[in-house]
């Protein structure tokens, strides 16, 4: 695995996780001082335990590796179709305001002797989803963790997300659709595979 996928540069300090909950809680009951709020007042006494606990969890993909995560999963592939998981759940922080975006994760490839188990997808986008992102970034992590582990003839992968910092501020446009997507291989160099997998995304979209 190549650095980039796997353990990031910009990842949390090693501490202990006791260490991070009781950092984050101290933040957080600053943090609720600083808006004008009282963190001793009932319903919000345990705020800072909660805000704790769901950050380690929201960003636990950069104590994650990706060569653990697939596990050995990967088996002899029968031909060289295209292999499509549709519709993976997507759940990430926008690193610029730190605010959810969320959306469907699509992730094509070309087997080039070896396929991997379909439930590993999920668990490689999740690697990458919980980690402070942007929507670009993301897609290209996962196409490029995809080909790492799989070195087939080709990787595609479409994300489809909404942006609470979109919805919630600024322009405040809550239809909003933000589409990436990273191609590589055949997906990239081929149009007609390519177009053969946007067709399948566009008719999953209509249908």
């Amino acid at each position: 695995m190549s650095q980039k996928t796997t353990t990031p540069p910009d990842g949390p300090a090693q501490h202990s996780e006791v260490e991070r909950t009781d950092a984050i809680r101290s933040l957080t009951r600053n943090l609720l001082v600083e808006i004008g709020e009282d963190p001793n007042r009932p319903g919000l006494e345990r705020t800072p335990d909660r805000v704790a606990r769901a950050w380690l969890d929201l960003t636990r993909g950069y104590e994650q590796d990706i060569k653990e995560v697939v596990n050995g999963a990967l088996f002899d592939a029968l031909g060289s179709e295209m292999v499509l998981v549709r519709d993976i759940a997507v759940m990430s922080l926008c690193e610029h305001h730190l605010l959810p975006f969320y959306g469907r994760c699509h992730i094509a490839y070309l087997p080039k002797g070896k396929v991997l188990g379909l439930s590993k997808f999920a668990r490689i986008v999740d690697v990458f989803a919980r980690r402070l992102q942007i929507q670009e970034r993301l897609t290209m992590q996962i196409a490029d963790a995809v080909n790492e582990v799989l070195a087939p003839h080709g990787v595609g992968v479409i994300v489809e997300a909404r942006h609470m910092c979109m919805m919630m501020r600024g322009v405040e446009k809550a239809q909003s659709l933000a589409v990436t997507s990273s191609l590589l291989g055949a997906f990239k160099d081929d149009p007609a595979t390519r177009s053969e997998l946007l067709s399948l995304v566009s008719r999953r979209n209509h249908s």
